[in-house]
């Protein structure tokens, strides 16, 4: 499986980004899928997931700024980010929990990540 990640850049605070996520592959069924993202000499932290069935979880930091959203035939998660702030700044990593098969268990994957810069 392979998650393809777009859409970070520099913005300013207050801006908005978007970004986007595609799996594919060997693909039964998605779980979970999400963001998380990750500061120099920090853990990689979770900003929002969304199962299958629409139940969104969001780190406090994002509550009310962020907004997920998936497409289960097209096998995307989405991102999107008002109101950003200098902290907000991170490389923020695509992630999903995949099932290849009927009877199989799921496996986590991570996209290769991309940079999203919030500076005035």
């Amino acid at each position: 499986v392979q998650l393809q990640a777009s859409g970070g850049g520099l913005v300013q605070p207050g801006g908005s980004l978007r970004l986007s996520c595609a799996a594919s592959g060997s693909i039964f069924s998605i779980p979970r899928m999400g963001w998380y993202r990750q500061t120099l000499g920090k853990q990689r932290e979770l900003v929002a997931v969304i199962h299958s069935g629409g139940t969104t979880n969001y780190a406090d930091s994002a509550k009310g700024r962020f907004t997920v959203s998936r497409d289960n035939a097209k096998n995307t998660v989405d991102l999107q980010m008002n109101n950003l702030k200098l902290e907000d700044t991170a490389v923020y990593y695509c992630y999903a929990s995949v099932i290849h098969s009927f009877f199989g268990r799921s496996y986590e994957y991570w996209g290769q990540g991309t940079e999203v810069t919030v500076s005035s």
